[in-house]
């Protein structure tokens, strides 16, 4: 077996029909740089409720690279780590890569994949308009159909795989094979449910949100689709702005984060600091039943930031003094499983971040359930931060803010 039979194809329910439209049809996969692949599947499959999907690595002829792939419902993560080190006379510039990013940001993403029907148009609008070329077009036919992909420089070292698979059953050509294992007794107490992600965080440097935006504008089509800045979401200490680029059919979203002038260091601040430049923040997973996917994932010993009471007392005192819906799920069971609401006339969210997923404060995970409601939690975000800024004074890195760059350093 050269490759996987497991489908990843999303809803593509905002186009009627994209075989033969020009369509971003979702995310496609995640890919990850790490230290030991084999280490980081095994704990987001006990903690973070994925399921075992493929691997490839020195049993299926890999000589190089160890990968694992884990999945649920439609959201993909692939771990891959280097099987020789750098100094190996085996070694390739895939592992050189390797190394060298880990070296850099820890364990991170590298490669946020989007799932498209029509890779050499998107491609070549891409390089015409400043994109990096990584990996041309190139198509490959085996027992599970025909899939293209081609490869951009994103931003940093981040980049984006662009994947057509509409004729195409597999996950991806080469050497994966499918891993069967049986659920352990704690999978099958304490199911865990995703639908597929959200949006994809990025955060950049002091006014880059900017120049990075109209690069998504430029190169991939997108448009803003929502924006805040630091007289909206702000704190005693810090702040921040945040632009959302989105495809035209608005199905992947990519937000983008800068810092803004505050008293100390922002969040923002603190992973550029630990990441060592720009990179994916946070990975929003939606799910269909927070309530019991948090209560699950609890369960499952999966850390989430700690929400104060005061936080509830004015969440209370918002619904009493705004136009709200019905919420239909208890404020009780909100409350105690420290789920985070926000909401406008027409509809409402319910949200909940964890704590870093790696030893670097960097990258995290975000749950989040939509009722009517296509916004980013603005209302919480007050709330939230004040929450990160007391990790980042636990983590010793709430300090003053340096000195703040000229506004028009680009």
């Amino acid at each position: 077996m050269t490759s996987t039979a497991a489908s990843t194809s999303a809803s593509t329910s905002k186009a009627t029909d994209p075989a033969n439209m020009d369509y971003y049809l979702g995310f496609d996969h995640m890919k990850f740089y790490v230290g030991s692949s084999n280490v980081c599947a095994s704990h987001f499959v006990k903690t973070y409720g994925f399921k075992y999907h493929c691997f490839k690595g020195l049993e299926t002829g890999e000589r190089l690279v160890h990968s694992v792939v884990i999945s649920n419902g439609d959201v993909f993560l692939e771990f891959v780590s280097a099987l020789v080190p750098p100094t190996s006379q085996e070694s390739s510039a895939v592992c050189q890569e390797i190394h060298n990013h880990i070296m850099k940001h820890g364990d991170a993403v590298k490669d946020v994949a989007f799932k498209v029907n029509n890779v050499e148009k998107i491609y070549q609008n891409a390089l015409i308009h400043g994109a990096i070329p990584i990996q041309d077009p190139v198509t490959v036919t085996d027992e599970y159909g025909s899939i293209t992909t081609a490869k951009i420089g994103a931003f940093g070292d981040t980049i984006h795989t662009l994947v057509d698979r509409t004729k195409y059953k597999g996950y991806l050509p080469g050497t994966y094979r499918l891993i069967e294992k049986e659920l352990t007794e704690s999978e099958k107490m304490h199911p865990v449910d995703f639908m597929s992600i959200d949006h994809c965080v990025q955060n950049h440097d002091w006014f880059k949100m900017i120049p990075v935006s109209d690069f998504y504008k430029n190169a991939f089509g997108f448009h803003q689709y929502w924006s805040v800045d630091e007289k909206q979401v702000y704190t005693e200490y810090s702040a921040l702005r945040s632009a959302v680029m989105t495809d035209p059919t608005e199905t992947i979203k990519m937000p983008i984060n800068e810092p803004a002038k505050g008293l100390k260091k922002s969040q923002i601040e603190e992973f550029l600091d630990f990441y060592g430049g720009p990179g994916v923040q946070h990975i929003a997973i939606q799910v269909e039943d927070i309530l019991t996917t948090i209560a699950n994932l609890r369960k499952r010993g999966t850390e989430f930031i700690k929400v104060p009471d005061t936080y509830y007392a004015n969440l209370e005192k918002r619904m009493i003094e705004n136009k709200h819906p019905e919420i239909k799920e208890p404020l009780e069971k909100i409350k105690k499983l420290g789920i985070l609401v926000d909401f406008d006339e027409n509809g409402y969210l319910l949200q909940l971040f964890t704590k870093p997923l790696f030893d670097r404060p960097t990258i995290f995970f975000e749950f989040i359930q939509r009722n009517n409601h296509n916004g980013f939690g603005a209302g919480n975000f007050k709330g939230l931060f004040e929450v990160l800024e007391g990790d980042q004074a636990l983590r010793g890195n709430l300090v003053d803010q340096s000195a703040v760059p000229e506004e028009n350093v680009v």
